[in-house]
């Protein structure tokens, strides 16, 4: 994946020489990922779907396509009810050039039980506000790849074990100290507050959410029924993104974002004999500041 597919991993990188314990980002479990009861409301879960520009497109239409999808035997109403909520009910530029009109603003949407927040720009004020708002009164906050910077501007990932795209751990580590980032893992689900790694990863912790809600065979029945063949939305497990890769023959890897670079025109810095090179400026900057944080980590 280029660095520019990533979306919001530009924003505040004046914050990243912020410290990072020892311990903030570390590898997780490959234990079955536990499935902690919820009752779910009379007429369906209502969930809220989080967007602003830039929200990128599976990120959002994966856990929707899930949640629509959901199987529940016996069930006279459909298990979730989906809505989108925006600052304005202006058009929203996606991911890929597609325009989406959400179905509220922050001050008409109905009460959510789940919000999902997707990659997407940076919180803006009237967005943290009403973020944590609804946090005081829903089931679960969730987010799907770099939202969880979004769900950390808002303060709710403060003290909490979470997950994000794997070019982003060192990253969200970096501007936000107390959070504890997994690495290995589809997702981290901490109670109120689940948190997914990059993309496809959502699809994964929708499929958690109606085990959640409905039992682990309507999520088996769900993921049947979308021809979707993986059982990681049950353990948890993403053992690829535990390590950094291999970098192709002549390229390297940004020791902070872990994306592939071409050696020879990229930044460069040598640190005990050894050069390393980054994807931006800004990375070799952070990276200088303190190589043991992200050698370490």
């Amino acid at each position: 994946m280029k660095r520019s597919q990533l979306l919001g991993q530009s924003a505040a990188l004046g914050m990243l020489a912020l410290g990072m314990p020892g311990n903030a980002v570390a590898a997780a479990s490959t234990m079955k990922a536990p499935i902690a009861p919820l009752a779910p409301p009379a007429g369906g879960v209502p969930v809220a779907f989080l967007l602003s520009s830039g929200a990128v497109m599976i990120d959002f239409a994966g856990p929707w396509e899930v949640f629509q999808d959901a199987h529940v035997s016996g069930a006279k109403a459909p298990p979730f009810t989906l809505f989108t909520v925006a600052e304005t009910t202006q058009p929203i530029a996606m991911s890929g050039g597609a325009m989406l009109v959400p179905h509220y603003t922050f001050a008409n949407v109905p009460t959510p039980k789940v919000v999902v927040v997707p990659a997407q720009a940076d919180a803006t004020l009237a967005v943290k506000a009403w973020l944590n708002a609804v946090a005081r009164q829903a089931d679960l906050m969730m987010s799907v790849c770099t939202g969880a910077f979004v769900l950390a501007q808002a303060g709710l990932l403060d003290g909490r074990d979470v997950t994000t795209h794997h070019s982003a751990f060192g990253t969200l580590a970096m501007q936000f100290p107390t959070v504890r980032v997994k690495r290995g893992v589809r997702f981290v689900d901490d109670g109120s507050i689940a948190t997914s790694a990059g993309l496809s990863a959502g699809i994964d912790l929708a499929l958690h959410v109606v085990a959640r809600y409905y039992g682990e065979e309507a999520a088996r029945q769900t993921a049947y029924d979308m021809e979707y063949v993986s059982d990681n939305w049950l353990d948890g497990n993403n053992l690829a993104y535990l390590k950094p890769q291999l970098a192709h023959a002549g390229d390297a890897i940004c020791p902070v974002c872990w994306m592939e670079v071409d050696p020879k025109t990229a930044t460069k810095f040598t640190y005990n004999g050894t050069t390393y090179y980054f994807c931006m400026p800004e990375h070799e900057y952070v990276f200088a500041a303190d190589p043991q944080r992200f050698l370490s980590a």
